[in-house]
């Protein structure tokens, strides 16, 4: 398992090329709390989040689809949404999520690791810093 230190991804968030606007962040909970909060301390953006969920807290699937656990309680129509998870592995929970905010003006995707629009790693081990 490839460990990164905290201060490691933080440098990487501060660093990263983000060239367009965005008026929120979405995290998919549980996982894209941190590194939704993370973002929003450079991006200085409204954090709503979007409550899905797939896996366990051992990352064993517990559903053939994602699942909307509670009622989305934000506007998003027409806005441009940077949705933020901390791992997108086979991309099933990013693209629900998607299909749930089909009505923003532009969506892009953000990941501590996995295959994002913009992503810190891409990396098939990794261990996340803030995992106790």
């Amino acid at each position: 398992m490839n460990a990164k230190s905290f201060e490691e991804v933080i440098d990487r968030i501060l660093h990263l090329e983000i060239n367009e606007p965005f008026d929120m962040i979405v995290a998919i909970a549980n996982g894209g709390i941190i590194p939704a909060a993370l973002l929003n301390q450079r991006l200085n953006l409204e954090i709503h989040l979007l409550k899905l969920n797939l896996r366990d807290s051992e990352q064993h699937q517990m559903y053939d689809q994602p699942r909307l656990l509670e009622p989305i309680d934000f506007c998003f129509e027409g806005k441009r949404i940077l949705l933020v998870e901390d791992r997108i592995k086979t991309g099933t929970t990013i693209k629900y999520a998607q299909q749930l905010l089909a009505g923003a003006a532009k969506l892009k995707t953000f990941a501590v690791n996995g295959n994002a629009d913009y992503c810190l790693y891409n990396e098939s081990c990794f261990k996340f810093p803030w995992i106790l």
